[in-house]
């Protein structure tokens, strides 16, 4: 069964960092792209940043080019999101997913994920 498991989310001040961190381990072997979304309550979500399993392409949502950085550990099994220069409007859940086979045309938009976690809460304060 999959089962996708985030951390890392919490309370920060404006101007902090964070890593976030989803544990990939249960994918099955054919699941090539992995993701991160973020979604306000009341709000659609929206796609953060994708990669490749072989960490060589990595995909940004426009607005979020700069302060997102994707990434795999070496044994592919830990995806990262570290977020710097944190916003009160960074506040957010934001869950890691993946594809069943690669990464479809529009890989930052929800479009052939999934493969859900259950979110991880990050609080940014002012």
């Amino acid at each position: 069964r999959v089962q996708l498991e985030e951390r890392g989310g919490g309370s920060v001040q404006a101007g902090g960092s964070l890593r976030l961190s989803c544990d990939v381990t249960t994918l099955p072997s054919t699941s090539h792209c992995m993701g991160w979304f973020r979604q306000v309550p009341g709000k659609e979500r929206e796609g953060v940043a994708s990669i490749t399993i072989g960490g060589d392409l990595t995909f940004y949502a426009d607005s979020m080019k700069g302060r997102f950085t994707i990434s795999l550990n070496d044994a592919k099994n830990m995806l990262y999101l570290q977020i710097t220069s944190l916003r009160p409007e960074d506040t957010a859940g934001y869950y890691c997913a993946a594809t069943r086979w690669g990464c479809l045309a529009r890989p930052t938009t929800e479009e052939g994920f999934v493969f859900w976690g259950q979110g991880t809460q990050v609080t940014v304060s002012s």
